[in-house]
């Protein structure tokens, strides 16, 4: 189905990403609701240089010094950012606990795609890196907006000036409302709708405010 197109039951959602065409899978989150599914480890390196130049593109004019990225499928967007921006370092916050994070800076958050509550974690070793840089956050899709509010929490707590959030895709409207103001630092490739159940195996787009 193409984004400008009547609305009407869907089981794939076609969306042009900065000139790169994608068919993604709508995927039930509960039995009443669905997303189109971007899983970006799946969809190559040819991908991945493709969005890391259209990120890094937007965001050059802002002269950021360092990217920062969410675990676990914000890390090759961070990586490719970083590399077309014609920087070395990225820092990536984690989900998963680890030894050498037993002090790390924490922020709590809800996903999507996850289960439960996690928590977002900021190495201190990672510190003197962030410390009066400006610094833009990416991450695959920006949805309820939860990881990327954590993500801005931290790197105002590390002293870091955020000048952008980046995303490949924005999905549905929830996140605007979470990040409140800062919701105007957004730059995103694309954007997806939500579904809602429409029978067996049938899923229509939810109408928008700005559709």
């Amino acid at each position: 189905m193409k984004q400008n197109e009547p609305l009407r039951a869907v089981t794939s959602w076609e969306v042009d990403v900065a000139g790169y065409p994608l068919s993604l899978p709508i995927t039930p989150v509960s039995p009443d609701r669905a997303i189109a599914l971007m899983m970006i480890t799946d969809l190559g390196v040819s991908f991945g240089d493709h969005i890391g130049a259209a990120l890094a593109e937007r965001f050059r004019p802002l002269k950021p010094e360092l990217v920062i990225g969410t675990a676990t499928l914000g890390i090759p967007v961070a990586i490719e950012v970083t590399r077309h921006l014609g920087l070395d370092k990225y820092v990536i916050l984690q989900k998963s606990p680890k030894k050498h994070l037993a002090d790390a800076l924490t922020y709590s958050l809800s996903s999507v795609t996850s289960h439960g509550t996690q928590e977002l974690r900021l190495d201190k070793a990672a510190l003197p890196m962030l410390m009066r840089r400006r610094v833009i956050v990416v991450d695959d899709v920006i949805a309820t907006g939860s990881s990327l509010l954590a993500s801005l929490v931290l790197a105002r707590q590390a002293s870091a000036e955020v000048v952008g959030l980046g995303a490949v895709l924005t999905d549905g409207e929830a996140w605007r409302s979470t990040l409140g103001k800062d919701a105007a630092l957004v730059q995103a490739l694309a954007h997806i709708p939500q579904f809602r159940n429409a029978g067996p195996g049938r899923w229509e787009p939810i109408a928008e405010s700005g559709a």
